[in-house]
């Protein structure tokens, strides 16, 4: 039997210094999968970087947006391409080593009993290196404040490290997702829940990225926490 068509997506917004060996990474994790870029017209030149590094890795996919538009319009764009492409397992992740590529070869691996694996910084304890206290409360409150309300039965609801099978992108896709940000992990996992799709989580270390700049800001978390508000309103 043929493994399943898989790709990984990563949307980037000047991270040229993480993308070679991201990339590398990958690539090197999953020989048999793609990896596709998904750039929001980096002004530090990631996307040219990564048209440059097509010529000599046939796995790696570019997709070029015109601007930068949000977290969560960029991966509607990867997750249509995907779909579109006929991937049957679609993993999502960040490009500054955040999310450990080593994992990788386990979400797939769970894949095969649940429609959706989630890499899970707080399931069975906290494995977050080099964040300051302050963020780690704030990162753990949230996924309070996201079960608390949704009954979500999700340890790290924010994250940002999963894989879908088809079918669960699909109809997840299918809803209304409105976040743009950092929202966008959160209502993806909850409609899938919502429409009654297998998920897991599985632990993973999470590190904080080592070279460029967080993406998250004040108008992201309000954001979230509109989302959240919305979610439990519309289903009590």
């Amino acid at each position: 039997m043929m493994a399943p068509r898989t790709l990984i997506v990563t949307p980037t917004y000047n991270e040229r210094d993480n993308l070679p060996p991201f990339v590398e990474a990958v690539l090197g994790a999953l020989p048999d999968a793609d990896l596709l870029v998904v750039d929001d017209a980096s002004p530090d030149g990631t996307g040219a970087l990564a048209e440059g590094l097509l010529r000599s890795r046939p796995r790696l996919r570019v997709l070029h947006r015109p601007a930068k538009a949000g977290l969560g319009r960029a991966y509607r764009a990867a997750f249509r391409w995907a779909l579109a492409r006929g991937y049957e397992r679609i993993v999502q992740m960040d490009a500054d080593f955040s999310h450990n590529p080593a994992d990788l070869p386990r979400l797939l691996a769970a894949a095969g009993e649940h429609d959706l694996v989630i890499g899970s910084r707080y399931r069975g304890g906290v494995r977050v290196l080099n964040w300051p206290l302050r963020r780690l409360i704030l990162s753990y409150g949230a996924g309070l404040y996201v079960r608390l309300l949704t009954r979500l039965p999700v340890m790290d609801p924010t994250a940002g490290y999963k894989c879908f099978r088809r079918e669960a992108l699909a109809a997840v896709l299918r809803g209304p997702l409105a976040a743009e940000g950092y929202a966008f992990q959160i209502e993806t996992t909850y409609h899938a829940w919502r429409q009654g799709f297998r998920l897991v989580e599985l632990p993973i270390v999470f590190a904080d990225r080592v070279a460029g700049d967080s993406k998250m800001s004040l108008a992201i978390a309000w954001e979230a926490i509109r989302l959240v508000l919305r979610l439990a309103l519309r289903h009590r």
